[in-house]
């Protein structure tokens, strides 16, 4: 089956006129040149019947073309606007992308964590993307190669370990029958050797953005000692495989800056995964927005905030504990206590390991949380025996809180841990799962923005909610944002 893409003419249009909101939604192959580019790409515009248009970056490839060295497709956001028609295949892609079809690991067996067979898997992958998951994965890894290789100093050597290439060979026979160099060839920092576990990226995304909103709502819940806002920047403190290092992230021209320090080059795919997720940057507000405008009270909304998106989580676990936290307490209280619960229970960690004075340590982990003495703690009894109950449960199964089981099934094994009702678990499945539906109606914010002055029982809500789906999380950060200027301005 075809994957579904505008007209050609409509494609054609959107590239003469370098429209930027087709940027990831269509690439064009350009049969003279045999390269295939992105709707934005500086140069000369193709004539019509040269021009070949594809859903995604791994479509163009698997039909023959290159990469464009000019508009660099690496760069670009990637394809969201069927998201929100599949949830299997937005979960496959987050799997893909944290290296679920690297080394031996088969389609087959990404299909069994998705629940459903393989053949299935592949036809979603061929309506929506054009193309099986095993070409998204390759496409993955030589394109980030290419970021790597033009954006780093970091050797040919650390360029094929950190894109997930098993080897120097099969990443320089990969580079070479794509772009038909040698990958040294297209080096822009002609200087390798820097420091190996400093890596600066661009991550590219669909504007418009809201960075201030994004970094508000991570400054009011930065955890002391973990994470830090300053100066318009977010940090924090990261492990992987017990190596120690942290992200820096900053705004930049139409992209995120993402500096990373951790001597574990072979995390970085799966860093990066986890930035573009935490940071919401493959959501196509445009379209989003459109929907819920339908909703006159939204769209007034949507037209303040056209680039808001709806923050993510760098770990499911610490998110669900964060959660618990939080339960009927304030946002800085809540706060107050995961700064606390990382000083009793997590990792110190030196300067030297984050390059920063104000990231100290790292969150406990479901083990460090379950062997930790609670008792005087500063909290009900039975909400701490909840903290314990959920960091035993995930000792157990360390993919109880991934999105490697079937949607439903993941949210079922989280309603049912101890101190989970229906809101902490939305809210969760909203900002650690990045279901675009979630929707914790029961909120008290969302009630107080939604129901203007009169009030509104959590039901009345779902089903004013119906026509929003299938992206309630993002009408939920527009009524949040609401609720917090309203409450911003009758402070002032």
């Amino acid at each position: 089956m075809k994957a579904t893409l505008p007209t050609d003419d409509i494609c054609y249009r959107a590239l003469c006129a370098r429209d930027a909101r087709f940027d990831g939604r269509l690439f064009v192959g350009v049969k003279t040149t045999g390269i295939y580019c992105r709707p934005i790409c500086p140069a000369r515009t193709p004539k019509r019947e040269n021009c070949r248009f594809f859903p995604s970056a791994a479509a163009a490839q698997t039909s023959g073309f290159r990469p464009c060295l000019r508009c660099r497709p690496e760069i670009s956001p990637d394809a969201a606007a069927w998201r929100g028609t599949s949830n299997t295949v937005s979960r496959a892609l987050s799997l893909i992308a944290e290296g679920a079809l690297d080394g031996e690991a088969s389609v087959e067996a990404l299909a069994d964590m998705l629940g459903l067979g393989e053949r299935q898997l592949r036809r979603l992958f061929e309506e929506k993307l054009g193309v099986p998951p095993i070409a998204v994965a390759q496409t993955r890894r030589i394109l980030f190669a290419k970021q790597l290789i033009q954006e780093t100093r970091l050797s040919m050597v650390q360029v094929a370990e950190a894109s997930g290439f098993g080897s120097v060979r099969r990443f320089n026979d990969a580079f070479r029958k794509l772009y038909r160099r040698a990958p040294r060839d297209l080096r822009a920092l002609r200087s390798a050797g820097a420091e190996p576990s400093l890596v600066t990226l661009r991550l590219g995304y669909r504007p418009p953005y809201d960075w201030d909103a994004i970094l508000a709502f991570f400054a009011a819940r930065a955890i002391p000692g973990v994470e830090s806002v300053e100066n318009g920047r977010y940090r924090r403190t990261i492990a992987f495989d017990g190596i120690v290092g942290s992200v820096d992230v900053a705004p930049g021209p139409q992209s995120l800056v993402a500096t990373i320090r951790l001597p574990q080059l072979r995390a970085l795919l799966s860093i990066v995964a986890r930035l573009r997720r935490m940071f919401d940057l493959d959501a196509d507000v445009e379209v989003i927005g459109a929907h819920l405008s339908h909703d006159a009270e939204l769209a007034r909304l949507v037209a303040r905030r056209p680039g808001l998106r709806t923050p993510g989580a760098w770990d499911g676990f610490e998110l669900a504990v964060r959660a618990v936290l939080g339960q009927q307490i304030t946002v800085g209280g809540a706060r107050t206590l995961a700064g606390k619960l990382a000083r009793l229970a997590g990792t110190a960690v030196p300067r030297e390991a984050t390059g920063h004075d104000s990231l100290t340590h790292l969150f406990p982990t479901p083990q460090q949380l379950a062997a930790a003495d609670l008792a005087h703690f500063g909290m009900p009894r039975a909400r701490i025996a909840a903290l314990q109950s959920l960091a035993r449960a995930a000792a157990a199964d360390p993919k109880l809180l991934e999105a490697k089981h079937a949607h439903d099934d993941v949210m079922a094994r989280v309603l049912a841990l101890p101190g989970f009702g229906e809101w902490t678990t939305q809210y969760w499945a909203l900002r650690a799962l990045r279901d675009s539906d979630a929707f914790p109606a029961a909120d008290v914010g969302l009630l107080r923005a939604a129901s203007n002055g009169k009030r509104m029982t959590a039901k009345a809500l779902m089903e004013r909610a119906e026509c929003w789906r299938p992206w309630r999380a993002y009408a939920a950060q527009h009524l949040w944002a609401a609720d917090a200027d309203k409450r911003s301005e009758a402070n002032v």
